[in-house]
């Protein structure tokens, strides 16, 4: 952080930087995601380097992210030389996370342990960016094991939330079709230079080998965001302005949860991972046939 202010940086709110400083809830981080000797690591956003050093000695290889071109020099000098590490300038929205694995293979051979994710996130793509992770280990070759992020506490919660609470919505779903989530340590905003206006936690999402609940992702996904879109109505209603591509008949919705065995007047956010499963199953062979 020193080389960082020596240099004249100024951060970037448009960017959301704001860097860990902190040594302890650093330690705490590479603590929670379980990094060890044999792992492959794909670090988001690099910033000046602090977690990115630390990583580098727990893990056997580390692929560090950062978009601001200003830092990459930085992140080499701070580096000093390591061999283990390898800097990305680019934006991990366009980066294929597949491909960064695949070369980190192809420079220090397979990995004896774990593909991890780890990172601080910036607050304003935090949802993309869990997303974008999630939904590319469906077709990833070298799928990553976890994925161990900062992020802003109320997302912390809202992923974190169970079916009922006022944090639970398309997110905590969306999540927890494809992973496992815990949560970790809460971090005070002078943890970070400059200092955010709230909070942040850390999580840790288990990649699930399969989901468990099996359905038609693209009729799951639809129904989870026209559940939520408009969370203070019934399911019944809420479904009702469903929008279909071609010719499909209009679908009765009060009918069909009542055959996914979910009472039409209640809402979305009631409703656990396997009831929207079973939602999903009875939706499909109604709008496209039996399987």
């Amino acid at each position: 952080m020193n080389l960082l202010l020596q240099s004249g940086f100024t951060f970037s709110h448009r960017l959301g930087q704001n860097f860990l400083i902190d040594p302890r809830a650093l330690a705490d981080i590479i603590d929670e995601a379980e990094v060890g000797p044999g792992d492959h690591l794909l670090e988001v956003g690099a910033g000046a380097g602090m977690l990115t050093v630390e990583l580098a000695r727990r893990a056997s290889a580390v692929a560090a992210v950062e978009l601001d071109r200003r830092l990459i020099g930085v992140l080499t000098e701070v580096l000093g030389g390591r061999s283990n590490v390898s800097v990305i300038h680019g934006d991990i929205m366009a980066i294929d996370t597949d491909a960064v694995f695949a070369g980190l293979s192809e420079r220090f051979g397979p990995p004896a342990g774990a593909r991890r994710v780890v990172g601080n996130l910036p607050y304003y793509i935090t949802s993309p960016v869990l997303m974008k992770f999630l939904e590319e280990t469906v077709s990833a070759r070298r799928p990553w094991a976890t994925m161990t992020v900062t992020v802003q506490r109320e997302v912390a919660d809202r992923l974190l939330a169970g079916p009922g609470s006022k944090d639970y919505g398309a997110l905590t779903v969306a999540v927890n079709y494809y992973a496992e989530i815990r949560g970790g340590r809460v971090i005070p905003p002078g943890s970070f230079r400059p200092s955010p206006k709230v909070a942040s936690r850390v999580v840790t999402l288990v990649r699930r080998v399969a989901s468990p609940i099996d359905v038609n992702r693209g009729v799951f996904f639809r129904l989870v965001r026209a559940g939520f879109g408009q969370r203070r109505k019934t399911l019944a209603n809420a479904l009702a302005g469903w929008t279909r591509e071609g010719d499909e008949p209009e679908v009765a919705w009060a009918e069909v949860l009542r055959e996914a065995g979910v009472d039409p007047r209640r809402r979305a956010e009631t409703l656990s991972l396997e009831e929207f499963g079973a939602l999903a199953q009875a939706a499909e062979r109604r709008l496209l046939g039996p399987r």
